[in-house]
């Protein structure tokens, strides 16, 4: 049997938001799936081990423990595996929070016709991006990933949106609040995780290789394959 909604959080020296997001679920009465990607470098991995076993009689969620690969291999990793084993595949960061009753819900329902994303406002970027994201896992098998493997962290978001409107299939719910506690928002303090993603080093690399997966015929590439998808689909 296939299950329909899992969501990746890969987490980094953060356990502390592990019983914050799974507090997030319970307000809004959520029932999809949480997958908590952890290093096994993590300087705090005995919090999360401890958050693990805390946690194991909860059906929903569940922690893997695995050598470092940044935010998109983490990601990658664990999307790839699970796509055969859901029908839809979201990703949040570990600062992000679902705030609107039933927003799992809604997300099924947005997915259900047919390849396609859909995304929610975070009080920060809004429409612009979907800074958090839900896909159906076709999208993913298809692919290969769940974002283009040359980018470490930032800009992702940007190629969410890029498959999104090139497939025709996106859909964006303001009402549908996925709180994204950062930084610029004011709603975090910096820390050595938001330093080195935010770094000008970083900014610089996921740029470029952005601006590189458009215009070397990647980001052509995958719309084919998607737009093929699609019609497969209809």
């Amino acid at each position: 049997m296939v299950d329909d909604l899992l969501v990746i959080i890969p987490t980094r020296n953060r356990p502390q938001a592990i019983p914050e997001i799974m507090t997030a679920w319970d307000a809004t009465g959520a029932t999809a799936g949480v997958l908590f990607a952890v290093d096994t470098d993590d300087p705090q991995l005995a919090r999360y081990e401890a958050h693990a076993t805390a946690y194991e009689a909860d059906g929903r969620l569940r922690f893997v423990f695995g050598e470092r690969e940044r935010l998109v291999g983490t990601l990658n990793r664990q999307a790839v595996k699970a796509a055969s084993a859901y029908r839809f595949l979201g990703f949040m960061g570990d600062d992000h929070r679902p705030r609107t009753a039933g927003w799992d819900a809604r997300i099924r329902e947005c997915l259900s016709g047919g390849p396609g994303i859909v995304y929610g406002n975070d009080l920060l970027q809004g429409e612009l991006m979907p800074t958090a994201v839900a896909m159906t896992s076709d999208i993913v098998t298809t692919l290969g990933y769940m974002a283009p493997p040359q980018f470490v962290h930032l800009c992702v978001d940007l190629v969410w949106k890029d498959w999104g409107v090139g497939m025709q299939r996106i859909t964006y719910l303001d009402d549908m609040v996925i709180e994204h506690l950062h930084p610029a928002a004011g709603k975090a303090q910096l820390d050595a995780g938001y330093e080195e993603c935010n770094s000008s080093e970083q900014v610089t690399a996921d740029a470029t290789a952005y601006y590189a997966y458009k215009d070397d015929g990647a980001l052509t590439a995958d719309l084919e394959k998607l737009r093929a998808l699609v019609e497969e689909a209809a």
